[in-house]
């Protein structure tokens, strides 16, 4: 059985959010997801684009960063256009990592993790979420991924 989602835009306490709801395909509970929507939306500019200028608030800087190591460990071999497209969303998913990064700070901050695999990926490297080493995976990403457009 399949879960299928109901869809609709709501208030919640004075805030637009948008509503999923359904039952849960393996046991058959009632399940309700609500995501906060901004106050002034930005449409994205270029490919991949994840977020607007704040960081997330779903998906932790550990997250993030395992989003990262996926992707550029996964790029193919033997299709540029495709493994443009894996270090790109490394690059981005990288990028997401920094908007944790406070104005003036040097890295992601304690509150920039909440779920367990964010709080594992920092426990095992934590020098990984520095400003500095960030920027430099990123960028390499970039350049790896502009090799292949």
């Amino acid at each position: 059985m399949e879960t299928t989602w109901d869809r609709a835009l709501v208030s919640v306490n004075g805030e637009l959010a948008e509503r999923y709801a359904g039952a849960c395909e393996d046991c058959g509970d009632a399940r309700e997801f609500l995501f906060g929507l901004p106050q002034k939306p930005v449409m994205p500019v270029g490919y991949p684009t994840f977020g607007g200028q704040e960081p997330s608030e779903l998906i932790d800087a550990g997250e993030w960063l395992w989003v990262a190591d996926l992707s550029a460990g996964n790029v193919p071999t033997g299709d540029s256009k495709e493994a443009h497209r894996t270090l790109s969303v490394a690059a981005a998913a990288v990028e997401e990592v920094v908007k944790f990064i406070p104005p003036g700070e040097e890295e992601v901050p304690d509150d920039g993790f909440w779920s367990e695999r964010g709080r594992q990926m920092r426990t095992a490297e934590p020098g990984r979420f520095q400003l500095d080493r960030l920027l430099i995976v990123r960028d390499t990403y970039r350049d790896l991924a502009a090799r292949h457009a």
